[in-house]
């Protein structure tokens, strides 16, 4: 992808690094409640980073900040979840192993598929998925071993759907988990920005636990008030792609999800600072990409945190391949024959204005005039004509 073309993202050297994090953390083998792997990535992350600090709340979800946060300013939160739709070895039979699915997909993709275990070494073994379960609330799968030795099986070792390696076709990243991984890059890559140009230092993220099986995360830090009360959150997704939200249309500020709307006067915040980003790009010759989505066909963590009374918004990528289920459209009209998973796929170019737009939220969010205000001027321009 042409640098140029995203000018405020960083020197060639920084978007390369930006990319390598994305490889690196969207092949991580994570599940709900096994995230551990993106745990030690982002430890190890922080290592060479003094100016931030983490820690973790009762149920394990992560708070990165910078160590000269303004203590008088209430907290912007950048949000992703470290999950993925994934396995987890529950039981060593003696024929098998008896696994449970954490997260949702349809039950066609479950059909002979075969599965990597990710053992505590980190050698693999490959199933073959023999049956599976309703979702209730996980699927209990049995599979047989393929390959690999058996031996080194433990309950609770991730297994993962068998897929291709990581690819880069033009403009797009095909990769294992983009949901939410690569939310979670993002958002390492605008506080590790703002640091760079001494801004945003008010803006804290919380990396979430187990969403993919029912927000329980972000529940749990809202019940524990993980966040600062009365703060605003934005956040972040991967959602899958329709056609009237292309894949390298931009990133999506998401109006709301399947089961509700999210805060009007944040929403709005977020999309002038878009659309200011836009404008600025245009004068320069480059190109800048948003939309402005509702976004219907799942639902995220800005539900829970607004239900929680916290005021919030999302950020999202289009997606391709939602939760590694091809040719979905077709299986949920009816026609399982070509249902098999593959690789999730993003625009890198939606990637690097999701950066953008994030790093300038820190900037320049806390600048934007609240919707009243904009409406109070109106009334003061027009409102004579009440009295006419």
């Amino acid at each position: 992808m042409n640098q140029e073309s995203h000018p405020r993202v960083g020197p060639m050297n920084a978007w390369e690094t930006y990319v390598l994090w994305l490889e690196e953390v969207t092949s991580i083998p994570t599940a709900a409640g096994r995230e551990h792997r993106v745990v030690a990535w982002i430890r190890n992350w922080l290592e060479s980073r003094p100016h931030f600090g983490m820690t973790a709340d009762a149920s394990g979800n992560l708070v990165i900040s910078h160590r000269e946060a303004p203590p008088d300013v209430t907290p912007l939160y950048l949000t992703a979840h470290l999950d993925h739709p994934a396995f987890v070895v529950e039981e060593i039979l003696d024929d098998g192993v008896r696994l449970s699915f954490r997260g949702g997909v349809k039950d066609p993709y479950f059909r002979k598929a075969h599965v990597r275990i990710h053992t505590d070494g980190d050698a693999v073994v490959e199933v073959c998925l023999e049956s599976a379960g309703p979702a209730d609330p996980f699927r209990d799968c049995r599979a047989s071993i393929v390959s690999g030795d058996a031996s080194q099986l433990r309950p609770g070792q991730v297994g993962v759907w068998k897929l291709p390696g990581l690819e880069f076709d033009g403009d797009l990243i095909r990769t294992a988990a983009c949901d939410d991984l690569a939310a979670v890059v993002a958002a390492l890559a605008a506080i590790e920005e703002m640091h760079q140009r001494g801004e945003g230092r008010h803006v804290q993220v919380l990396f979430t636990r187990a969403e993919e099986v029912g927000f329980i995360g972000a529940i749990a830090a809202c019940r524990d008030a993980t966040m600062a009360k009365g703060a605003r959150v934005v956040a972040l997704e991967n959602s899958r792609s329709f056609a009237d939200s292309p894949i390298g249309g931009g990133p999506i500020v998401r109006v709301g999800d399947r089961i509700s709307t999210f805060s009007p006067a944040l929403t709005g915040a977020v999309a002038k600072v878009a659309e200011s980003l836009r404008t600025e790009a245009e004068e320069a010759g480059v190109t800048f990409n948003w939309q402005r989505k509702l976004m219907p066909g799942g639902a995220c963590e800005a539900t829970v945190f607004q239900a929680y009374s916290y005021e919030a918004t999302c950020v999202c990528l289009p997606l391709g391949n939602y939760h590694n289920m091809a040719s979905l459209d077709e299986v949920m009209d009816g026609d399982e024959s070509n249902a098999h998973v593959e690789r999730e796929y993003i625009a890198l170019s939606d990637f690097a204005d999701l950066v953008q737009l994030l790093a300038a939220l820190g900037a320049s969010l806390e600048q934007v005039d609240p919707i009243t205000a904009r409406l109070d001027k109106l009334f003061d321009q027009a409102g004579f004509v009440l009295k006419d």
